[in-house]
């Protein structure tokens, strides 16, 4: 299960073999900053070397037309990165289970700053594509090994998950050990929703070294 974000990539790094990525398009009340910019969430993806399915799911069916899809394509591991949000852990154990699936939850019971810390060590770069209403100073910014933890302690200081796992703040990943190449885009605006503010990204005409060649 991947959003092109941090935390459903460092999931599937943790949870060691896998074979495709799955994203998810709902019919979210407020956008979704990994669905406005879907194109840089599956290209984060592919530059790692793995196919990307991408299921857009109708208003009232998502659990079922997510169970239907998982049985289309035998899957019989599902790997997710929820790591406290015990309803989001809920859903996806009822998901495995009417899909006949494993479920593996490789983030699930970590501190959350540590989790942070792991996914910074391993290499990770991120950019914050996404944030509520009072973080909007965080729009933009980039999460590496040299500014996360100062992006922690802002978080922290006002009293919000260092992960953003209620949402606070969404990410894409850029790069990481596992990419063949950065991920190559401009930022062409900003959307103000209901919940926040989004970042508009397209993707740039580039190449790399290994896997796509040019896109």
């Amino acid at each position: 299960m991947f959003s092109g974000g941090k935390d459903s990539f460092y999931a599937s790094v943790k949870a060691g073999s896998f074979d495709a990525y799955l994203i998810l398009v709902y019919e979210f009340p407020d956008p979704s900053p990994h669905l406005v910019n879907l194109g840089l969430s599956v290209m984060t993806g592919l530059l790692t070397g793995k196919p990307v399915f991408v299921k857009k799911l109708r208003r009232g069916r998502e659990f079922n037309e997510t169970v239907e899809f998982l049985r289309e394509i035998n899957a019989s591991t599902i790997i997710a990165g929820d790591v406290y949000v015990e309803d989001h852990l809920k859903y996806m154990e009822k998901v495995a289970r009417e899909s006949g699936a494993e479920l593996r939850e490789p983030l699930w019971g970590m501190d959350p700053l540590e989790v942070l810390v792991e996914e910074m060590k391993y290499g990770i770069e991120a950019r914050i594509i996404g944030v509520i209403h009072g973080l909007e100073d965080l729009l933009g910014r980039r999460l590496t090994q040299t500014s996360f933890e100062e992006i922690a302690r802002m978080l922290e200081k006002r009293g919000y998950d260092v992960l953003g796992e209620r949402g606070e703040y969404h990410t894409i990943v850029e790069y990481s050990p596992r990419h063949s190449g950065r991920l190559n885009y401009r930022v062409v605006g900003e959307k103000t929703t209901g919940r926040g503010r989004i970042l508009e990204l397209v993707l740039e005409e580039y190449r790399v070294d290994r896997g796509v060649e040019q896109v």
